[in-house]
Protein backbone atom coordinates (compact mmCIF):
# COMPACT_ATOMS: atom_id res chain seq x y z
CA UNK A 1 0.00 0.00 0.00
CA UNK A 2 1.10 3.34 -0.71
CA UNK A 3 0.90 5.90 2.18
CA UNK A 4 0.55 9.34 1.20
CA UNK A 5 2.33 11.72 3.01
CA UNK A 6 1.58 15.27 3.39
CA UNK A 7 4.71 17.60 3.24
CA UNK A 8 5.11 20.25 5.86
CA UNK A 9 6.62 23.24 5.46
CA UNK A 10 8.25 25.40 8.21
CA UNK A 11 5.04 27.16 9.51
CA UNK A 12 3.70 23.75 10.15
CA UNK A 13 6.85 22.35 11.65
CA UNK A 14 6.55 25.40 13.86
CA UNK A 15 3.12 25.10 15.04
CA UNK A 16 3.55 21.32 15.26
CA UNK A 17 6.53 21.86 17.36
CA UNK A 18 4.54 25.06 19.43
CA UNK A 19 1.48 22.82 20.35
CA UNK A 20 4.35 19.89 21.63
CA UNK A 21 5.80 22.59 23.48
CA UNK A 22 2.28 23.62 25.33
CA UNK A 23 1.57 20.07 25.90
CA UNK A 24 4.43 19.79 27.85
CA UNK A 25 4.58 23.06 29.79
CA UNK A 26 0.90 22.08 30.86
CA UNK A 27 2.93 18.59 32.44
CA UNK A 28 4.99 20.71 33.79
CA UNK A 29 7.87 19.59 31.50
CA UNK A 30 11.13 20.45 29.79
CA UNK A 31 12.01 18.04 26.75
CA UNK A 32 14.89 18.61 25.02
CA UNK A 33 14.79 17.48 21.25
CA UNK A 34 17.46 17.40 18.49
CA UNK A 35 16.23 17.46 15.22
CA UNK A 36 18.29 16.16 12.03
CA UNK A 37 17.75 16.18 8.26
CA UNK A 38 15.23 18.26 6.14
CA UNK A 39 13.08 20.07 9.04
CA UNK A 40 16.45 20.98 10.49
CA UNK A 41 17.46 22.31 7.31
CA UNK A 42 14.31 24.08 6.86
CA UNK A 43 14.54 25.66 10.41
CA UNK A 44 17.87 26.08 10.65
CA UNK A 45 19.13 27.00 6.92
CA UNK A 46 15.90 27.32 4.79
CA UNK A 47 16.81 25.78 1.54
CA UNK A 48 14.63 23.82 1.60
CA UNK A 49 10.98 24.56 1.73
CA UNK A 50 9.26 20.89 2.75
CA UNK A 51 10.02 18.29 4.03
CA UNK A 52 8.04 14.62 4.71
CA UNK A 53 8.44 14.29 8.60
CA UNK A 54 10.80 15.61 11.45
CA UNK A 55 13.77 13.40 12.08
CA UNK A 56 14.43 14.01 15.90
CA UNK A 57 15.79 12.45 18.74
CA UNK A 58 15.00 13.12 22.30
CA UNK A 59 17.60 13.81 24.29
CA UNK A 60 16.60 12.39 27.49
CA UNK A 61 15.50 8.85 26.85
CA UNK A 62 13.30 8.52 29.94
CA UNK A 63 11.18 11.62 28.37
CA UNK A 64 10.33 8.95 25.25
CA UNK A 65 7.22 7.48 26.70
CA UNK A 66 5.85 11.09 27.30
CA UNK A 67 6.85 12.47 24.38
CA UNK A 68 4.62 9.57 21.92
CA UNK A 69 1.96 10.57 23.34
CA UNK A 70 2.18 14.28 22.44
CA UNK A 71 3.56 13.55 19.39
CA UNK A 72 0.06 11.47 18.98
CA UNK A 73 -1.95 14.30 20.39
CA UNK A 74 0.07 17.00 17.97
CA UNK A 75 -1.00 14.24 15.12
CA UNK A 76 -4.35 14.12 15.63
CA UNK A 77 -4.66 18.19 16.73
CA UNK A 78 -3.23 18.84 13.96
CA UNK A 79 -4.13 16.15 10.74
CA UNK A 80 -0.57 15.10 10.93
CA UNK A 81 0.88 11.90 10.28
CA UNK A 82 1.64 9.58 13.32
CA UNK A 83 4.74 9.60 12.68
CA UNK A 84 5.60 13.13 11.98
CA UNK A 85 7.84 13.23 14.35
CA UNK A 86 10.42 10.11 14.51
CA UNK A 87 13.66 8.89 15.62
CA UNK A 88 14.24 6.78 12.24
CA UNK A 89 17.15 8.54 11.95
CA UNK A 90 19.30 7.34 14.81
CA UNK A 91 21.43 4.93 13.01
CA UNK A 92 23.22 8.10 11.47
CA UNK A 93 23.62 9.65 14.84
CA UNK A 94 27.58 9.41 16.02
CA UNK A 95 28.78 9.91 19.53
CA UNK A 96 30.79 13.32 18.06
CA UNK A 97 27.88 15.35 17.71
CA UNK A 98 27.98 19.36 17.02
CA UNK A 99 24.56 20.90 18.07
CA UNK A 100 23.19 24.22 18.59
CA UNK A 101 19.96 25.30 20.24
CA UNK A 102 17.52 26.98 18.21
CA UNK A 103 15.42 29.68 20.03
CA UNK A 104 12.26 28.90 18.83
CA UNK A 105 10.40 28.70 22.58
CA UNK A 106 13.17 28.95 24.84
CA UNK A 107 12.64 32.48 25.33
CA UNK A 108 9.88 31.79 27.85
CA UNK A 109 10.18 31.58 31.10
CA UNK A 110 8.79 27.28 30.84
CA UNK A 111 9.86 26.47 27.38
CA UNK A 112 8.34 23.25 27.39
CA UNK A 113 10.40 22.34 24.59
CA UNK A 114 13.77 22.95 23.33
CA UNK A 115 14.76 22.43 19.89
CA UNK A 116 18.57 21.74 18.78
CA UNK A 117 20.06 20.99 15.16
CA UNK A 118 23.41 20.27 13.96
CA UNK A 119 25.69 22.07 13.03
CA UNK A 120 26.41 22.58 8.67
CA UNK A 121 29.25 20.92 9.23
CA UNK A 122 27.76 17.87 11.24
CA UNK A 123 24.48 17.96 8.83
CA UNK A 124 26.96 17.77 5.76
CA UNK A 125 28.35 14.41 7.47
CA UNK A 126 24.93 12.73 8.42
CA UNK A 127 23.82 13.59 4.88
CA UNK A 128 27.15 12.49 3.25
CA UNK A 129 26.74 9.07 5.50
CA UNK A 130 23.00 8.78 4.46
CA UNK A 131 23.05 9.77 1.26
CA UNK A 132 20.30 8.37 -1.56
CA UNK A 133 20.88 9.37 -5.07
CA UNK A 134 17.74 7.99 -6.00
CA UNK A 135 15.89 10.68 -8.40
CA UNK A 136 13.18 11.26 -5.70
CA UNK A 137 15.92 12.26 -2.82
CA UNK A 138 16.94 15.37 -1.84
CA UNK A 139 19.68 14.15 -0.50
CA UNK A 140 22.50 15.94 -3.31
CA UNK A 141 20.31 18.87 -3.27
CA UNK A 142 20.78 19.19 0.15
CA UNK A 143 24.33 18.30 -0.06
CA UNK A 144 25.47 20.96 -2.60
CA UNK A 145 23.28 23.71 -0.38
CA UNK A 146 25.26 22.34 2.52
CA UNK A 147 28.91 22.29 0.22
CA UNK A 148 27.89 25.45 -0.92
CA UNK A 149 26.99 27.42 2.90
CA UNK A 150 30.44 25.65 4.08
CA UNK A 151 32.54 27.43 1.09
CA UNK A 152 33.26 23.74 0.18
CA UNK A 153 34.75 22.93 -3.49
CA UNK A 154 36.93 20.12 -2.81
CA UNK A 155 36.28 16.46 -2.09
CA UNK A 156 38.96 16.07 0.33
CA UNK A 157 37.50 19.09 2.03
CA UNK A 158 34.23 17.63 2.17
CA UNK A 159 35.27 14.29 3.59
CA UNK A 160 37.79 15.76 6.44
CA UNK A 161 34.59 17.33 7.42
CA UNK A 162 33.27 13.36 7.55
CA UNK A 163 35.54 11.75 9.12
CA UNK A 164 35.74 14.68 11.92
CA UNK A 165 32.59 13.39 13.33
CA UNK A 166 32.16 9.08 11.44
CA UNK A 167 35.54 6.66 12.24
CA UNK A 168 36.88 6.51 8.36
CA UNK A 169 36.06 2.21 8.62
CA UNK A 170 32.00 3.47 8.31
CA UNK A 171 32.64 5.77 5.62
CA UNK A 172 31.87 3.64 2.51
CA UNK A 173 33.07 3.63 -0.54
CA UNK A 174 29.63 5.46 -1.77
CA UNK A 175 30.12 8.36 0.23
CA UNK A 176 33.12 9.34 -1.52
CA UNK A 177 31.52 8.49 -4.93
CA UNK A 178 28.57 10.71 -4.25
CA UNK A 179 30.67 13.52 -2.95
CA UNK A 180 32.74 13.62 -6.08
CA UNK A 181 29.45 13.13 -8.16
CA UNK A 182 28.18 15.75 -6.23
CA UNK A 183 30.78 18.46 -6.16
CA UNK A 184 31.60 18.03 -9.96
CA UNK A 185 27.86 18.93 -10.88
CA UNK A 186 28.38 21.77 -8.58
CA UNK A 187 31.34 22.98 -10.86
CA UNK A 188 29.69 22.14 -14.24
CA UNK A 189 27.04 24.77 -12.84
CA UNK A 190 29.42 27.42 -11.84
CA UNK A 191 31.11 26.86 -15.33
CA UNK A 192 27.78 27.11 -17.38
CA UNK A 193 26.88 30.73 -15.43
CA UNK A 194 27.55 33.68 -17.22
CA UNK A 195 30.53 36.08 -16.29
Amino acid sequence: FAVNYRAMDKTQIIAALGLLAEIARREGRVIDIAIYGGAAIILAWGFRVSTMDVDAVCMDTKANPFLRKAVAEVAEAQGLEADWLNDAVKGFIHGKQDLRELPLFSKAENPGLRVFVPSAEYMLAMKSMAMRLEPHSTDADDIESLLDTLGIDHVDAALDIVSKYYPDNLIAPKVRFGLEEIIARRHEKKAAQPE
